[in-house]
């Protein structure tokens, strides 16, 4: 021992050094614990990196490169957010990842812009021109139906088979199910003459139900513009119906004030009956032409030669113009009327039997001329 220890009793020493030892703890601790926060520091900033590249789309995420290969329709339903498209995007093979496309999606301030509906892609596209592509408007899938004036339901039902894929006898039955498309208890569960002539945009997944729907929905809105009564949609339509095969257009008001004339007590000379071709021809299955002696003597609900009154149901898609002139008939005594000349048009009208049949001589006599009208 030197002369440094030698200076203080053993009592005094060992104090001194249980207080060292208690310093060196002391300072262990603190070092201890500045290393360990430290550590989480590094740590927890490392993770934040790790998760903002992971998040955020950045090289380590998967991502196709150019407009993509094949095409194919995918549907972005109502309410779908950013991670529900990339979602949809991925397991249609539009895009590599969903990761992908939510990077693209939170830069591009546009893409809440992104409507409901169904879209042509491409499959394998990059992130940004999946983006793209659902803002763009023109990219909107839709089926284009178009329901021409005068058509009935099997034309129409035959133009959803060839455009829209429904299956013939599924239309059939959706058709008898007025509840499910909405068909009005004044149609009398026949959905012929209710469903609106004009042009439809589908998305190509709609049901066939829905596609009804819309049709009927379309007439029911036109009457109710056009302030038809509703105990009287289903005659005003059974008229216009039937107005839109027999005149040509200059004649829709003249036409409807015959059927008038001939639905009315003052005419005695037809008894009621509205004898028209079109409705004859309907009754067999036709559209067209001329009926022949037999189809004149067929006994259906249809044949207004022999019954009385307006038949069953509208005998195709009535036009508005020819609702209107429904409505507002023109003003004459006509109970008979003659197209002398199917390529003109021209149509004679009198109110005399004798006359009428003069104008059926000229017609004959026309029809000979033209054997290839028969065909048609």
């Amino acid at each position: 021992m030197n002369d440094v220890f030698e200076e203080f009793t053993p009592e005094e020493y060992a104090s001194m050094r249980k207080k060292h030892r208690r310093e060196i703890r002391r300072r262990n601790r603190i070092i201890t614990a500045t290393l360990t926060l430290l550590l989480v520091t590094v740590l927890t900033a490392a993770m934040v990196v790790v998760g903002q590249q992971f998040y955020s789309g950045s090289s380590a995420v998967t991502d196709y490169t150019g407009q993509g290969t094949t095409d194919v329709v995918v549907r972005i339903p109502e309410g779908a957010t950013g991670k529900d498209m990339g979602r949809i995007l991925e397991e249609h093979g539009v895009v590599s990842s969903a990761t992908a496309f939510v990077d693209a999606f939170k830069k591009d301030p546009r893409a809440t812009a992104i409507q409901t509906g169904s879209y042509k892609l491409k499959k394998k596209m990059s992130a940004a021109a999946a983006l793209s592509a659902l803002l763009d408007p023109s990219n909107i899938a839709q089926l284009k139906i178009t329901i021409p004036e005068g058509f009935t339901k099997w034309q129409v039902r035959d133009r959803m088979v060839n455009i829209m894929g429904f299956d013939a006898k599924d239309i059939d039955e959706a058709m008898k199910n007025a509840k499910a498309i909405g068909l009005p208890p004044q149609a009398g569960g026949n959905i012929e003459g209710w469903l609106a002539p004009a042009t439809y945009d589908f998305d190509p997944n709609v049901k066939l139900e829905v596609v009804l729907s819309t049709m009927v929905k379309k007439r029911v809105a036109g009457l109710k513009s056009l302030g038809v009564p509703e105990d009287q949609w289903q005659s005003v339509l059974i008229k216009a119906s039937i107005v839109d095969r027999e005149a040509g257009t200059a004649d829709f008001a003249k036409v409807a004030r015959v059927i008038e004339n001939r639905l009315g007590d003052n005419a005695p000379e037809v008894a009621g009956r509205l004898q028209m071709d079109s409705t004859v021809l309907y009754g067999v299955g036709k559209t067209g032409s001329v009926p022949s002696r037999d189809e004149l003597n067929n006994d259906n609900s249809f044949n207004t030669y022999k019954i009385k009154g307006l038949p069953p149901t509208p005998i195709g898609a009535a036009s508005e113009q020819a609702i209107k002139a429904v409505q507002h008939p023109a003003d004459g005594n006509w109970l008979y009327f003659t197209t002398v000349n199917l390529q003109t048009g021209e149509t004679k009208f009198t109110h005399d039997y004798a006359e009428q049949q003069k104008f059926q001589a000229e017609f004959r006599k026309w029809y000979a001329e033209h054997p290839d009208y028969a065909k048609k």
